[in-house]
C-alpha cells in the first residue's frame, strides 16, 4: 500500500510519526549534561543499551542493604509544556525518586530516566534530560542511562511525560525507619520550594474553574501565576544525608545514638500521611501548625478553590517538603546545621504516646499508604 503522504512510496518508520534522526541529536545535545554528573562509579559512557556502575566499594559495607525508587513528575508536566519551559521539570524527577530513597539513609549511586513523547524535539528533549542532570549532580547522583520514546497517535506533537528510577545504598545497622523513633524524639520541618510535584490536579482544576491564565501577574507571588507553579522541587538528598551523617543514628558503642531516627518526604497524600509512615504503632507525632507560615501559593488556591483545609492538607505539602524526626538532644544543632546549608528549618513537633482520636478527627491520621504504623495530629492554626 503506498504511503498517502508520499504516493508511489511505502510507509516509513518517519512518515508514522517517528523521526530516528531526531533522536540522535537530542542525545547529542544532552551528552555533556549527563557525562557531569558521573561519578567514579560509572563505567562506559553514554548510548549503551545498559547503564554500568562500579559497585566494588560495596565490599566496605559490613551488610549493605539496596534501596530503589521509582516515580514521575505526573501533571505538572501540562504546565511546563503550556509555558514551554522544559529545564525545570527534571528538578521535579530528581526530587520525587532520590529523595524517596534517602528517608531510609541510603546514599543515591545512580539514576535512569524514560522520557515518552508525541514528538522528538531536539532541544525539547535535551533541555528536559538537562535538568535531570543537574538535579542528579547535586544530589550527588550519577545520570547512567535513560530513554526517549516518540509516541505519535498516543500523545499529542508538543505532549510527554518523564519518569525515573533510582538506587542507593545503605548499610543495614543503620537503615532509618520506624523501629528508631522513641518518645520524646522532636520533629524537624524543612521548608518546601513551592508546590513541588504533587497535587497538581487539584491546583489546575482550581486555576481553570477560576479562569485565571498562566501569564497572570499575581502581587502575592511577585510573578507569575505559570512562574509560580512551575517553580522546581527542592532536591533535599545531599542535605539529608550530610544530616544523618553529622548526627549517626549508631553512637561509638554502635548502640543507638542521641542523632537522627528518620525522614519523611512529604509528597503525595501530605504532611499528616507521610510522617505517619515513618512512625510505629503506640506513637503519635504532635505537630504546631503555629510553627510555620503556609507560602502564599497555598493559600491563594485554598482561597480561590475554596477548597477545605483538610483537603489542603491531604493534598499539598502546605510549605514542607521533608521532615527529620532526631533525638530531642540533638533537635537544635540539627535546625542550625540545616539552616546552615541554606535549608529553612524549624521544630514543628514532638513524638509522643498515641492516645485515641475524637470521633471522625479530620486533623488526626493514623497509618497512611499501606503502612500500618504510627498516628499524626495536627494541632493549632497556621501562623
Amino acid at each position: 500500500m503506498a504511503d498517502p503522504q508520499h504516493p508511489g512510496s511505502g510507509l516509513t518508520y518517519a512518515s508514522a510519526g517517528v523521526d530516528v534522526e531526531a533522536g540522535d541529536r537530542a542525545v547529542e545535545l544532552m551528552k555533556d549534561a549527563v557525562k557531569a554528573t558521573h561519578t567514579p562509579g560509572v563505567v562506559g559512557g553514554v548510548g549503551g543499551f545498559a547503564g554500568l556502575f562500579d559497585v566494588s566499594e560495596l565490599t566496605s559495607y559490613r551488610r549493605p542493604y539496596l534501596a530503589t525508587s521509582t516515580d514521575g513528575v505526573g501533571t505538572k508536566v501540562a504546565i511546563a509544556q503550556a509555558m514551554d519551559v522544559h529545564d525545570t521539570i527534571g528538578y521535579d524527577l530528581v526530587g520525587m525518586v532520590v529523595d524517596d530513597i534517602v528517608v531510609v539513609g541510603a546514599k543515591p549511586l545512580y539514576m535512569t530516566d524514560y522520557i515518552a513523547c508525541g514528538r522528538v524535539v531536539p532541544e525539547r528533549i535535551s533541555d528536559i534530560v538537562r535538568g535531570i542532570a543537574g538535579a542528579c549532580e547535586a544530589a550527588g547522583t550519577a545520570l547512567v542511562g535513560g530513554e526517549t520514546a516518540e509516541h505519535p497517535g498516543l500523545l499529542g506533537e508538543h505532549e510527554y511525560d518523564v519518569a525515573g528510577a533510582a538506587t542507593g545504598v545503605v548499610e543495614a545497622d543503620e537503615l532509618l525507619g520506624p523501629d528508631r523513633v522513641r518518645q520524646g524524639d522532636v520533629v524537624i520541618g524543612m521548608a518546601s520550594s513551592g508546590i513541588h510535584s504533587n497535587g497538581y490536579s487539584l491546583v489546575r482544576k482550581v486555576v481553570n474553574v477560576a479562569g485565571w491564565s498562566l501569564d497572570r501577574e499575581v502581587s502575592e507571588f511577585g510573578r507569575t501565576l505559570g512562574e509560580e507553579l512551575l517553580e522546581p522541587t527542592r532536591v533535599y538528598a545531599s542535605d539529608v544525608l550530610d544530616l544523618a551523617r553529622a548526627f549517626p543514628v549508631l553512637g561509638a558503642d554502635g548502640e543507638q545514638g542521641a542523632g537522627v531516627r528518620g525522614f519523611s518526604h512529604v509528597t503525595g497524600g501530605g504532611l499528616a500521611a507521610n510522617l505517619a509512615r515513618v512512625l510505629p504503632r503506640g506513637l503519635e507525632a504532635r505537630i504546631d501548625r503555629s510553627t510555620w507560615e503556609v507560602p502564599a501559593i497555598f493559600r491563594v488556591i485554598g482561597e480561590l478553590g475554596k477548597v477545605p483545609q483538610a483537603d489542603l492538607e491531604r493534598t499539598l505539602n502546605l510549605g514542607v517538603g521533608m521532615v527529620a524526626i532526631v533525638d530531642a538532644s540533638a533537635a537544635d544543632a540539627a535546625v542550625a546545621h540545616l539552616t546552615a546549608r541554606g535549608v529553612p528549618a524549624w521544630t514543628m513537633g514532638t513524638v509522643a504516646a498515641a492516645e485515641p482520636p475524637a470521633e471522625q478527627d479530620v486533623d488526626y491520621v493514623q497509618g497512611a499508604k499501606g503502612v500500618d504504623g504510627g498516628a499524626v495530629r495536627l494541632l493549632g492554626s497556621y501562623a
